[in-house]
């Protein structure tokens, strides 16, 4: 069984990250959400830039299965999200709302009580780079950055969370680790 699908077309260091922290992870493109031979797996997982087209078609294509992924969360899937590099973007094919900013940052960020398991960032880092933040959403802020902008936000939808961060720099162990142990697993 597959743990995590990272949706990208070409190889990407980020996952040897995965092999490295000993969780089964595939990489698949976009596209193929929309065909029934997926295996099941746990989370779903948007690397950095997936809505830039100059890197890759990937948000063409999520947006076009958003019911997939929304039946995905439904049955208890995760879905990672990780910042779009585009200078704004808006979620449409979330079910709920959620708007991002591109701004380039490094600098000293505020843990929100209570997600201390799901934060993206080693729990001794204080200090990180990231790449935007976001607004217009009633989703649980994890991480906040020195002006209590998100950096981080977890959603609920149905028995699945969707968790989108801004943080610049691979996931501590802990958190990929968490993120698979809380999922189930389910097809797409």
């Amino acid at each position: 069984m597959t743990d995590v699908m990272l949706l990208w077309e070409t190889p990407l260091l980020f996952e040897k990250l995965f092999v490295e922290y000993g969780i089964k992870c595939q990489r698949v493109p976009a596209e193929s959400i929309s065909t029934p031979f997926l295996p099941p797996c746990r989370c779903l997982i948007l690397p950095t830039g997936f809505a830039n087209p100059a890197y890759t078609s990937t948000l063409k294509s999520v947006a076009r299965n958003k019911n997939k992924i929304e039946n995905f969360l439904q049955k208890g899937g995760a879905v990672v999200i990780f910042g779009p590099m585009v200078p704004e973007h808006g979620y449409d094919w979330l079910p709920f709302e959620l708007k991002y900013v591109q701004e380039q940052g490094y600098g000293t960020v505020q843990r929100v009580a209570g997600y201390e398991d799901l934060c993206v960032i080693d729990k001794h880092a204080t200090e990180v780079e990231y790449d935007g933040y976001f607004l217009n959403t009633d989703a649980k802020v994890v991480l906040k950055d020195a002006n209590n902008r998100p950096l981080m936000i977890i959603k609920d939808v149905g028995k699945g969370k969707v968790i989108a961060c801004s943080i610049h720099e691979f996931p501590s162990k802990d958190f990929l680790q968490c993120i698979v142990e809380m999922s189930s697993s389910c097809k797409i």
